[in-house]
């Protein structure tokens, strides 16, 4: 009888899928026309103009906005911003098919290999991979597993070609995000703090060198501040790394706690123009006040 159940089970989600897919056929297609349109000659002037370089912030942009409204739990906003994030994709396809590099079915396909690749448990090449998908725990094993196999690959292509291990970390993308990676990837050589309380040395190791290079009163250090500032900051990531903390997300709610006292210290303060009228101690009474609220 379970596996009657597991049959049907799949049976229902197959069908559940095709029905998205059909929804979704239509409205994907007319946005690959629009974007072609909008490059095509006699198309939008803007649209035209724009490079891979120049459209790479919007990107960054959308996605934190996308972040904002899962965040905000704000299901509405989030259906807008990822039609914007989904734009993103558009445009980098329709730029690289009008220079010969590959077009959206070549992402769609690939996406689509990588998918069924990464999940033989729900796309089986024989009967025993359904074995391996017992439980959650068991899928994230075999989709790492996959990853791995994936990635040596590549790195054994990147020997062949003299790359370097962490010339395929890019260099675009947040640079909280690179630093945990390049971390990462430095770790599976043998290259890492062996527990938090090295790293935790390390972090007052640089602040030490940071201080240091503050005390010089020279007027042209400010290259080796901004140096020291920088090694801070990546040992703390890294140090977030060990501690299997996403930096980017700490941070985000560090942000959303100060934006949340600040709101109280200006209620408290009579406004935002208010506070500038206080002294020092009394900001710092309004933040303590501010605090012992959250």
């Amino acid at each position: 009888m379970p596996e009657a159940t597991d049959s049907t089970e799949r049976e229902s989600a197959a069908t559940v899928g095709v029905d998205a897919s059909a929804k979704a056929a239509g409205p994907l297609t007319e946005s690959v026309a629009i974007m072609a349109r909008l490059r095509a000659p006699g198309g939008c002037p803007w649209d035209r103009e724009q490079t891979f370089d120049t459209i790479k912030r919007h990107t960054l942009e959308e996605t934190y906005e996308v972040f904002d409204a899962i965040e905000r739990r704000a299901w509405p906003d989030l259906k807008e911003e990822l039609g914007d994030l989904l734009l993103q994709v558009l445009f980098y396809a329709q730029m690289a098919a009008d220079a010969g590099y590959f077009d959206i079915s070549d992402v769609t396909a690939g996406l689509n290999a990588k998918l069924i690749r990464r999940h033989p448990h729900v796309f089986p090449r024989d009967s025993g991979e359904l074995a391996h998908a017992a439980d959650a725990k068991a899928v994230l094993r075999n989709w790492e597993q996959i990853k791995r196999q994936e990635k040596e690959e590549k790195r054994e292509e990147a020997k062949i070609a003299g790359m370097s291990g962490l010339d395929d970390i890019p260099r675009t993308m947040p640079a909280t995000l690179e630093a945990a990676k390049l971390g990462s990837r430095a770790a599976k050589v043998g290259f890492d703090w062996p527990d938090c309380s090295g790293l935790l040395a390390k972090i007052d190791e640089e602040i030490a060198e940071l201080r240091a290079e503050l005390a010089n009163p020279s007027t042209e250090n400010h290259d080796r501040i901004e140096g020291e500032f920088g090694d801070v900051m990546f040992t703390i990531i890294n140090l977030a790394r060990h501690l299997k903390i996403d930096s980017e997300s700490a941070l985000r709610s560090a942000n959303a706690k100060f934006r949340a006292r600040f709101r109280r210290m200006e209620a408290s303060a009579g406004g935002f123009d208010a506070l500038s009228s206080r002294t020092s101690d009394e900001l710092e009474a309004l933040w303590a006040e501010a605090k012992r609220g959250a």
